[in-house]
């Protein structure tokens, strides 16, 4: 698989999650092997308004190429001026989102409620793919729910309007995360562009990830809710896809070992108190299936400063 200049083989990529694939969360999957990473996604008019926290998420500083940002928005225009300012920044490839389900985005006209207006999915398409010189890919949905179902359309107007590559979630915006992802319908599309397609949804495992590839033919796997607190995911799957072979489970050292140097991460990007608010999620994801998470999760969830979560971390790996 091959966008622009990047030659990918078959990759296995970091799916864009909002408040989780920050610089610390990209940066801890790649320092277990991890290769390709996206952004958390984000608004186009924040980036053009200069807010700080917002030009604190494009921080792609020592990131390996390519350094993929992913957009959203309802505006050709302002979706426009957002990308040039994330190429200034250093974006290799831009991404617009055309497929949240979150109520608070599809209300703004953003995200999966393009599905509803392909026309102005198109023309926001077009205005990226005119304003940057480096390439822009899309990720949607199959459609706004099972009588919608019109990722088919949706793709061929992206792949005419310039898009270099599309990743297809195989759900619908009614189902949001729930049910299973149509994996037919990713094949679909498939066949229908000469662009690349990156399948995304269910893929919880290296077999998992190979079944989508041989059920659609994608040319590259997406992961998203598996790989939370479990960074290791993304370098298993590429490494079976590419070899064959099967990586051993973490241990419960190499997990608490990877979660402490997470927070490390957290804390000198955000700062303590937002470094130990965020922290407390993933260190939950991070001791599932530990005996006694249950109660584990009452500790994280109770601790207030830097040293009451290490001090948890110290005292799971002790028990």
């Amino acid at each position: 698989m091959k966008i622009g200049q990047y030659e990918l083989g078959t990759p296995v990529f970091l799916a864009p999650m909002a408040g989780v694939t920050d610089k610390a969360f990209r940066e801890t999957v790649v320092s277990v092997g991890g290769k390709y990473v996206w952004t958390e996604m984000i608004s186009d008019k924040a980036l053009t308004y200069k807010n700080p926290r917002t030009l604190s998420m494009l921080n792609l500083e020592g990131e390996p190429e390519p350094r993929i940002v992913q957009l959203f928005g309802s505006e050709p225009e302002t979706m426009a001026e957002a990308a040039k300012l994330a190429v200034e920044r250093g974006a290799d490839i831009i991404d617009i989102n055309m497929g949240c389900p979150t109520p608070k985005i599809v209300k703004n006209g953003e995200g999966a409620s393009l599905l509803l207006d392909l026309p102005r999915a198109q023309r926001i398409a077009r205005a990226v793919v005119k304003a940057v010189k480096i390439p822009v890919i899309a990720k949607t949905r199959l459609g706004w729910d099972e009588d919608n179902l019109v990722v088919l359309e949706m793709a061929q107007r992206l792949e005419e309007s310039g898009i270099q590559a599309i990743t297809i979630h195989g759900r619908t915006r009614a189902q949001f995360y729930s049910g299973r992802a149509n994996w037919d319908w990713i094949g679909k599309v498939k066949q229908q562009l000469r662009i690349p397609v990156i399948g995304n949804g269910d893929v919880t495992s290296p077999e998992r990830a190979l079944k989508l590839i041989q059920t659609s033919h994608c040319d590259g796997v997406m992961i998203g809710r598996a790989a939370l607190g479990n960074p290791w995911l993304i370098a298993s799957v590429q490494k079976y896809l590419d070899l064959g072979t099967i990586e051993i489970e973490p241990s419960p050292l190499q997990r608490l070992t990877t979660a402490s140097e997470h927070f490390d991460r957290l804390l000198r990007y955000k700062g303590e108190r937002i470094g130990v608010n965020e922290m407390r999620k993933h260190a939950v994801w991070y001791i599932k299936g530990l005996r006694g998470s249950a109660q584990l999760r009452d500790r994280i969830m109770q601790t207030k400063n830097p040293e009451e979560m290490r001090n948890v971390f110290m005292r799971i790996l002790s028990e």
